[in-house]
């Protein structure tokens, strides 16, 4: 959309990042979705551009979901991908809230036409690239975990580096990108995630910020990208050292007296917040007197 790009120049793109670090079935099956002509219609147009944009599913990315929900698993990426889903099969409510807001003054078509203007089409299509790679990076991160963390519960003892080997012969997330997460395991059993494996560390931190700009482009221009976004945000909340949960967990206590703990001493505490806080306005307000 923002590059202008025409199906023909998608197919040859992504035929082209199937010969590098992308190589995958998904994207291999993507560049032949381009190419695919309608022969149904009367415009010689291409079929994926006549194809309804509503999702089906069977329910496996809900399953998934849900077990990262039960074992505490962060898996923004995935469950960005299964709200996208669902999103999608609000096909009428989408139209009428597209006609809605258009009406109250959101001009889109502006937008998009604005942004268009500024943008290097070759950068940005490597950027896509780089932003992929990325993201792909976080999205298998988080299966993993999951998958480790289902294992520690049932007792099961996965061997995670030999099941990227087993996708890699024959599955729908088969890619040449198996080979790296099979090593990085092979490397360390115990890696607590592929984020921090130093090969694919450096590459992330290669690639972030052409990751940074191509979600940036898309905001700014009002186009949905959620799974990169996911994957970003998870980045960049994994690698802090420091969080500002600590206000989360200030206000859990507040409300549920559900305690905290403190950086300076161990223990678990709780405070009378709302009591302090009168007496700190009534400390200030004697002050200014």
């Amino acid at each position: 959309m923002l590059g202008g790009l025409s199906t023909e120049e998608l197919a040859t793109i992504f035929d082209e990042w199937n010969r590098g670090e992308l190589e995958s079935f998904l994207i291999e099956i993507t560049a032949d979705i381009f190419k695919v002509r309608d022969e149904m219609g009367n415009d010689g147009g291409y079929l994926v551009d006549k194809i309804l944009d509503k999702t089906g599913m069977k329910g496996t990315g809900k399953w998934t979901v849900q077990q990262a929900a039960e074992l505490s698993v962060a898996a923004p990426t995935i469950a960005a991908s299964l709200d996208c889903r669902y999103l999608s099969g609000l096909k009428e409510e989408r139209e009428r809230a597209s006609a809605t807001l258009k009406e109250a003054g959101l001009k889109d078509d502006e937008v998009i036409a604005r942004v268009r203007g500024t943008v290097d089409r070759k950068r940005l299509i490597d950027d896509v690239r780089q932003a992929l790679y990325a993201s792909k990076i976080c999205s298998y991160a988080q299966g993993m975990n999951l998958l480790r963390a289902k294992s520690i519960e049932q007792g099961w003892n996965l061997n995670l580096g030999e099941l990227a080997r087993i996708w890699k012969g024959g599955c729908i997330i088969r890619a040449v990108f198996l080979d790296r997460i099979k090593k990085a395991y092979q490397r360390n059993p115990d890696l607590a995630s592929l984020v921090v494996d130093p090969e694919f560390a450096l590459e992330m931190v290669q690639r972030q910020a052409a990751w940074r700009r191509v979600v940036g482009l898309a905001i700014s221009a009002g186009i949905s990208t959620p799974g990169m976004c996911a994957s970003l945000a998870y980045f960049d909340t994994y690698r802090r050292s420091r969080l500002p949960a600590n206000l989360v967990q200030a206000q859990r206590d507040l409300f549920g007296a559900h305690t905290y703990e403190r950086t300076d001493m161990p223990g678990s505490f709780h405070t009378e917040w709302m009591k302090l806080a009168r007496k700190g306005q009534i400390g200030a307000g004697a002050s200014l007197n």
